[in-house]
């Protein structure tokens, strides 16, 4: 269909329209991904489907499908749900904190009836929602730097607060940085943008040392230097780096169930 066919008034809301102006490309791409990952967990199990490849790829399945349902819904919908999913999200997260699940030391989850959910995830959409109706209705010049640019930053800085808390530091820092690149591409002013970059960098030894947990600081210790405990907190990116330089650039291959299809009953390996 031309462009100009569909410029005219609800050309675009039909469904075919808006099936076909899905981006099939990006679509290719996700299910390449999610293909990998399920031969690797093919691999893994020694050619078996479970317990890992089959659910890994049901879950996508349905996930794929849910998502191209979601790109078929209206723009106008989800502009006008912006500001209440952000709200709903908003108050799971404030429910986390009173009535939500403990699980291994963290209190990240509610349980509502058989479905039990993990707000930070909701706020993952809703944050992105919210912003975007926000910066839909700022001017440029407003974008760059003005006193509304306070809601924006209320509404990146209270989600994180929230998640941080529970604990789930990693979960809150994608939230903020989330937010915060919606803000530097909707126009914020470089000299803002580099001076948050610098007060940054001043932060992250205080942080490190006063606010993180032991765990979390021990995490990042690790990350630098996990040969300081090869058999403890550092074993998994040491085994990590053996994988990779065993493997090489092409890897191993597939292994297989002892038996199968001339594998080497020694070593399960094609």
């Amino acid at each position: 269909m031309t462009t100009s066919a569909l410029n005219r008034p609800g050309e675009r809301d039909r469904p075919l329209n808006k099936f076909l102006e899905i981006d099939w490309t990006f679509c290719l791409a996700l299910a390449l991904i999610a293909s990998a990952g399920g031969l690797m967990l093919f691999s893994i199990a020694g050619g078996s489907w479970k317990p890992w490849a089959a659910p890994h790829m049901l879950r996508f399945g349905f996930c794929f499908v849910l998502m191209i349902g979601l790109a078929m819904v209206s723009l106008r919908w989800w502009f006008i749900s912006a500001y209440p999913i952000y709200a709903v999200a908003l108050v799971l997260l404030i429910a986390v904190e009173v009535i939500g699940d403990v699980s291994l030391g963290a209190q990240r989850w509610l349980q509502i009836g058989p479905l039990r959910m993990q707000p930070s995830e909701v706020m993952k959409i809703g944050l992105v929602l919210a912003l975007a109706r926000f910066y839909h209705g700022t001017s440029s010049e407003s974008a760059q730097l003005s006193w509304r640019l306070l809601i924006p930053v209320g509404l990146i800085a209270v989600p994180p607060l929230l998640v941080a808390h529970q604990p789930d530091l990693g979960t809150a820092v994608l939230i903020a940085s989330t937010g915060l690149a919606i803000m530097v591409l909707a126009g914020l002013s470089l000299r803002v943008v580099g001076a948050g970059i610098v007060a940054a960098l001043c932060a992250i030894p205080p942080f490190v040392l006063f606010v993180l947990h032991d765990y979390q600081r021990k995490r990042i210790l690790t990350f630098l230097n996990p040969e300081s405990d090869p058999s403890g907190s550092g074993y998994h990116i040491q085994q990590s780096k053996i994988a990779l330089g065993s493997g090489g650039f092409y890897g191993k291959g597939a292994t297989l169930a002892e038996g199968v299809g001339g594998a080497d009953a020694s070593s399960g390996e094609v």
